[in-house]
């Protein structure tokens, strides 16, 4: 229960202090008073948009103490969740918001985001407002409504259903990208083979391109190499024609003469030692001198077998990276897309199956959303109608009708129903039905959507009963209701007065109006008054009772607080209302 509510700084009202209570609360005053600020508040403190302070003001602040019993579990565990001591099970909240438009929530004394203000305030409060009636008008409203009344089992359903509708769009999304890729995936496939297919015809090897370069420069210059050799190998072993001797010859001598005189001086015998070493030497190199002669050839077509491979080489560095080890890195990561390549078709295939699969599942899901709605639509047009009867239609009722999308009107088609019920709906991811409320407000008319057959007043009483409805079955236990009443007036307005105390029973109630028949059936009366006295308007509340009360009653009965017959017809009717009540 709300007990108490402080409002600082917001629109008209600069200080004022609302002591609630339990039962059915009243709040009226003149209009411009500031009424609807009390509402504002209340959306501000839990967890509404917010606006700037007014101007002349630090900031603009609203407070507030709920008293938390031991029922309310789920609000209790946010709240403690929060960091809030429910000392003697009141929670304090607040929430400000300064002259630049930043905003402060606390929670039990302790500074906390707004999101929390918000969820409890999904848990201990609800507002109605006319906007509210204006949404009530919209198709996504009026199915909302629907799934709220049907219940946790219903709710469960359509969880899973769109938990399988989200999975169902995802694999269509994925499947439609593959299948729109697929001629660039096909392409870039055959660009790829026809790629391998040249580096596979060459078939470089590691280390050939320099084996290459070796074997050309010996045969592009076989002549000079052949001459060099030659000349080098005379020199070693000397000219046979003239008998001139070589270096070998002369190193041999050398060596002779030095081992013959080698005993009368050891260093003769090193130097005798080495010329023979060195003789060796020549030896073996005039053998490999010969070697190489004879395997030296000029072989042009040799030469010209490389120039080809060095080009076919070439031909790869420009098609596919700057060297040899880049063309072989870049075969090998052509040859992993390939198989990744290859296998999307697999995968397309895969997802196929898999959204079939899903379809199946989304369409089951679905018919069964359908079912479980319809079974609710039975029982809702029958709660709602009964609760019409009490405000003054008696012969009025509402029915939900609810009937397949038509295809090509959602996100997916999809088969809904069995047998002969069976039928292609466009459906979302609210599922594949329309869901209207209908007003049939006398016998003989036709039944016809809110919008086309409702007037204010009688929009205003489907309201109310649907909110009558809703928390009977459950709900948060505050229920707040700006003008609610709007459009109406006479005996309808009793009714309405009524069914809000009835209400009161069992849920705290706070009702703005401005109608003296509902605010006649208040538990608590409070009234906004304005003071123009200075230069600027400015409202405060106070509670009336007795005499105060009838006052205010004959007031919002004829502008006349200080009538006589006025306020003998306000004690008439707050005597009537508590007859009503008892």
């Amino acid at each position: 229960m709300l007990e108490e509510l402080r409002i600082q700084n917001l629109g008209v009202i600069a200080d004022a202090t609302l002591p609630l209570d339990s039962g059915l609360t009243c709040i009226t005053g003149e209009t411009g008073a500031g009424k609807t600020m009390v509402v504002a508040g209340l959306g501000l403190l839990f967890g509404g948009r917010a606006s700037r302070a007014p101007l002349g003001a630090d900031r603009a602040l609203v407070e507030g103490r709920l008293s938390v019993g031991e029922a309310a579990l789920e609000l209790r565990e946010r709240a403690i969740e929060a960091g809030a001591d429910l000392e003697d099970g009141e929670l304090l909240l607040a929430r400000s918001v300064s002259a630049e438009g930043r905003s402060k929530a606390w929670v039990g004394g302790r500074g906390a985001p707004v999101g929390v203000l918000s969820e409890l305030g999904e848990l201990a409060i609800s507002v109605h407002g006319q906007s509210d009636q204006m949404r009530l008008l919209q198709a996504a409203e009026q199915r909302a409504a629907l799934d709220r009344f049907a219940g946790a089992d219903h709710g469960k359903v359509l969880d899973a259903y769109r938990a399988v509708y989200a999975e169902l769009g995802a694999c269509a999304s994925e499947l439609s990208r593959l299948r729109t890729s697929a001629r660039e995936m096909a392409r870039e496939a055959d660009l790829l083979r026809l790629g391998l297919d040249e580096v596979t015809a060459v078939d470089p090897q590691e280390g050939e391109e320099e084996e290459l370069g070796e074997e050309s420069r010996r045969l592009e210059n076989a002549e000079a190499l052949r001459l060099a050799a030659a000349t080098a190998h005379a020199a070693i072993t000397g000219d046979p024609a003239t008998g001139d001797g070589g270096a070998s010859d002369t190193v041999g001598a050398a060596a002779r003469a030095l081992e013959h005189d080698a005993h009368a001086d050891p260093k003769l015998a090193e130097f005798a030692e080495r010329l023979a070493q060195a003789g060796v030497l020549l030896a073996e190199a005039a053998v490999d001198l010969s070697s190489y002669l004879d395997d030296l050839s000029a072989d042009p077509r040799r030469l010209e077998e490389i120039y080809q491979r060095q080009a076919a080489l070439k031909t790869l560095y420009r098609k596919y990276a700057e060297d040899l080890p880049g063309v072989l890195a870049w075969a090998e990561n052509a040859r992993k897309r390939l198989e990744e390549l290859d296998v999307s078709d697999e995968r397309v295939a895969e997802l196929e199956a898999r959204h079939e699969d899903l379809t199946a599942r989304t369409a089951d899901l679905a018919t069964q959303l359908r079912a479980s709605r319809r079974e609710a639509a039975a029982r809702f047009s029958e709660s709602v109608s009964t609760e019409l009867k009490g405000l003054a239609m008696p012969h009025a009722t509402v029915t939900a009708s609810v009937e397949p999308r038509p295809a090509g009107r959602g996100g997916v088609d999809l088969a809904v129903g069995s047998g002969a019920e069976a039928a292609v709906s466009g459906a979302t991811e609210d599922g594949a039905d329309e869901v209207e409320l209908l007003l049939r407000p006398h016998p003989g008319a036709v039944p016809a959507a809110l919008h086309k057959g409702a007037s204010g007043g009688e929009l205003s009483r489907v309201m109310l009963a649907i909110e009558v409805v809703f928390a009977e079955i459950g709900g948060p236990p505050v229920l707040v209701f700006d003008e609610v009443d709007a459009g109406v007036g006479g005996g309808a307005a009793i009714e309405i007065g009524r069914c809000l105390a009835k209400l009161a029973r069992t849920h705290q109630v706070l009702v703005v109006t401005h109608l003296p028949q509902v605010a006649a059936f208040a538990d608590r009366h409070l009234v906004v008054s304005k003071d123009t006295s200075g230069a600027v308007t400015v409202s405060g509340v106070r509670v009336v009772d007795d005499a105060a009360r009838a006052r205010e009653l004959a007031r919002m009965l004829a502008g006349m607080p200080d009538s006589h017959l006025g306020v003998a017809h306000a004690e008439e009717l707050l005597a009537e209302a508590a007859k009503m009540k008892s």
